[in-house]
């Protein structure tokens, strides 16, 4: 049985406990064996972190101990996937910069804030990871990230929409979904996910599913001599 480690917390206004009560059930209903922490401390543990197959990262705007990330970075390393959404895993640790080079990005703004309605466009690249997943609309927070560009891109929105001074810029495509690799572990990441209402909708609560999956199979790439 796959084990996975889903950790909530930091700023309430993103619904931490109910996104991790989603994935929990997610994961459940594939079998998996689920643990469900509130507390950092959830990641002193670098041995048992290494045993996983899955961390998700529920967790905004907060601060963390350089060793919590290296605990989590070397378990990853090792072929533990990571995955996560929205504010919960890529504006986690401002202040931290391993963190963000691990997940990929980090958020820097959401111009026109909760409430804008934008498009997903599914981009059909190498990856069959979210094939026959259409594009979709939603009415939320469009996610302005800084990107590492080592990111497969799997889906992305159109900026500008709504007015600001990035609207100067000519027109850019943002990505929504991205995996990337970090050692030997898998990396999933989605910019949806504002609160719990965004998670259930259709097609974002299969994207996750399909990545939290896809990032926990990781050590199926690990070759053994």
């Amino acid at each position: 049985m796959k084990k996975a480690l889903i950790v909530w917390g930091g700023w309430s206004g993103h619904q931490p406990e109910e996104v991790a009560h989603i994935f929990r059930d997610v994961l459940q209903k594939e079998g998996y064996e689920v643990e469900v922490s509130d507390t950092l401390q959830a990641f002193a543990d670098a041995e048992k972190l290494k045993a996983l197959d899955l961390i998700i990262p529920v967790w905004t705007m907060d601060e963390i101990d350089q060793k919590l990330v290296d605990n989590v970075s070397e378990a990853v390393q090792g072929g533990v996937g990571l995955a996560g959404c929205h504010g919960g895993m890529c504006d986690s640790f401002r202040q931290n910069v391993d963190w963000q080079f691990m997940t990929g990005g980090q958020w820097v703004a959401h111009p026109g804030n909760d409430g804008v309605e934008y498009t997903v466009n599914i981009q059909n690249g190498s990856s069959s990871l979210l094939a026959d997943i259409g594009d979709f609309n939603v009415t939320s927070e469009q996610y302005y990230l800084h990107v590492d560009p080592a990111v497969e891109v799997l889906a992305t929105t159109r900026f500008p929409l709504a007015p600001g001074p990035h609207s100067h810029n000519k027109p850019v495509d943002m990505p929504v979904v991205w995996t990337k690799r970090w050692g030997v572990g898998r990396v999933f990441y989605c910019s949806l996910g504002h609160q719990a209402n965004i998670i259930e909708m259709p097609q974002v609560k299969e994207i996750m599913r399909r990545g939290l999956l896809w990032a926990a199979d990781g050590r199926s790439d690990i070759r053994v001599p």
